[in-house]
């Protein structure tokens, strides 16, 4: 601690701090020496530059864990990843929000306290209503089908109707995930009865989260109808009895089942749930509130599908195919909506002024077309030639014998639980290094500043600019060329 070098660190970064670093480096020193992994060089070298070992140390014990990284992989909503990256608006209502105080609860008209939720639910309301379904034109600024043509709207309308739920009854919460979402809607709902819900979806999604579990902590009782392939309309409306509160469906977001199989399909279940005055409720996932169809994607429901046939309670996730920050939705109709809000349960699941600031920022871009402004839309939107583009450039400004560099066509995956079927087509940087195993190389990518996470297959590295920022191509290029010296 005497040493100057040493001694020079504690002004910036405390005393106790450089000694807890200085007392590692030498614990690790005196295990290195004990098992005989430096001989007399070596460690004459390491005593020299014990300084050097102390700063290094220190800047990872005070560095955050917590790192941005490049998405080289190709999947857009990678959970391990983080999911969604917000718009840089989402960001900037974020630190305006976080750097004072804000009208969290609070009523500027009258002064008095007020309710969070109604930052967002204003939005979502017009969303969810037929001028958030664009009905002026078949597609938007952006080329996204909200809700389709005006027929289409026309049609949602006159769904909800049947239904007996109005465009303006339609409400929607906020809680800290979907899985706390299917809780809170559980256990309000259904708490001491019984759920039915089709055997087909009793789905596990990461973590080992499984919709049994979740069922059973709302306090709700799980009713299994069908079998795993084929479950009918009449497997439900038979398991009905006076202790039924709700009725389940769950979107197979992660798997798909086909060949020999039957789903009841969600005008059949709409329709059963009226006839019997039971609720139903559909777990969505991911969530989307534009047409996938745009892009090439017809297999996933949409929250306007959902609640414009005619479904009670829709929960989803806020930061999939939405685009903004982790948060659980929960969209239905409003009588349905005050109960949850009023239950206890949703004071201890609900979020902080930051997520409604990101959540806010995001629901604003819907609403004025500006889906650009959202990274996973317009990432899920670049065609194949323009990511090809991208990647020829990028692998003209690296030169190296050792490097071979090629780029073929692949293909890039929502991720994220949303359609595991449906793939984007793209073009991607092929890496192999002489010396190096593709694993290898990936690790050297992975110890990169900024970390670039990758893909490996067929013995390459393989780069899928869909999901790296275009700012991020110049430190692709510096990290390829610096392991390629």
């Amino acid at each position: 601690m005497r040493d100057p070098a040493v001694r020079a660190l504690t002004e910036s970064d405390g005393h106790d701090s450089v000694v807890d670093a200085a007392r590692v480096v030498l614990r690790r020193l005196r295990q290195e020496i004990t098992s005989g992994l430096l001989d007399e060089k070596a460690l004459e070298l390491a005593l020299l530059d014990l300084a050097g070992a102390v700063e290094n140390q220190l800047r990872q014990a005070l560095g955050y864990s917590l790192r941005s990284a490049i998405n080289a992989t190709g999947v857009i909503l990678h959970t391990n990843l983080g999911r969604a990256p917000l718009s840089d608006a989402a960001i900037e209502h974020i630190r305006e929000t976080a750097a004072s105080y804000s009208n969290l609860e609070f009523d500027l008209g009258a002064g008095t306290r007020g309710k969070r939720d109604v930052h967002v639910d204003r939005l979502f309301r017009k969303l969810l209503s037929n001028d958030g379904l664009g009905t002026g034109s078949s597609t938007d600024a952006g080329g996204l089908r909200p809700g389709g043509t005006a027929e289409a709207a026309v049609s949602a309308q006159a769904g909800i109707a049947r239904a007996g739920i109005t465009q303006a009854e339609i409400a929607t919460i906020v809680v800290n995930n979907n899985a706390a979402a299917v809780l809170l809607a559980l256990n309000t709902l259904a708490e001491g009865g019984e759920v039915i819900v089709s055997r087909g979806e009793l789905v596990e999604i990461g973590g080992s989260f499984r919709i049994p579990d979740v069922m059973a902590k709302s306090g709700a009782i799980l009713r299994e109808v069908g079998t795993t392939n084929r479950t009918r309309t009449a497997d439900y409306e038979a398991a009905i009895t006076e202790r039924t509160r709700l009725l389940l469906r769950v979107h197979r977001s992660n798997f798909e089942i086909t060949g020999f199989t039957e789903q009841a399909s969600t005008a059949e279940l709409v329709a059963l749930a009226r006839k019997r005055g039971i609720p139903l409720m559909e777990d969505l996932g991911s969530g989307a509130l534009f047409d996938l169809r745009s892009i090439g994607i017809g297999s996933e429901p949409g929250v306007l599908d959902s609640l414009h046939s005619g479904v009670d309670v829709v929960t989803y996730s806020g930061d999939k195919l939405l685009g903004g920050p982790q948060a659980g939705l929960i969209s239905g109709g409003s009588e349905l909506i005050a109960r949850m809000r009023s239950n206890s349960l949703f004071r201890a699941l609900r979020v902080d002024k930051l997520i409604y600031a990101a959540l806010e920022a995001t629901l604003l871009a819907y609403v004025r077309r500006d889906h650009d402004a959202i990274p996973t839309l317009r990432m899920m939107r670049l065609s194949k030639e323009a990511i090809g583009e991208r990647a020829e450039a990028l692998a003209r400004k690296v030169a190296s014998p050792k490097l071979k560099i090629e780029i073929v066509d692949g293909e890039s995956i929502l991720g994220g639980g949303a359609a595991p079927s449906s793939v984007l087509p793209t073009r991607v940087v092929a890496l192999s290094c002489e010396g190096l195993s593709a694993d290898e190389l990936a690790t050297r990518l992975r110890g990169s500043e900024p970390p670039i996470i990758a893909r490996v297959e067929e013995g390459r590295v393989l780069l899928d600019l869909r999901t790296v920022f275009p700012e991020q191509d110049a430190a692709v290029i510096d990290a390829i060329s610096r392991i390629a010296e």
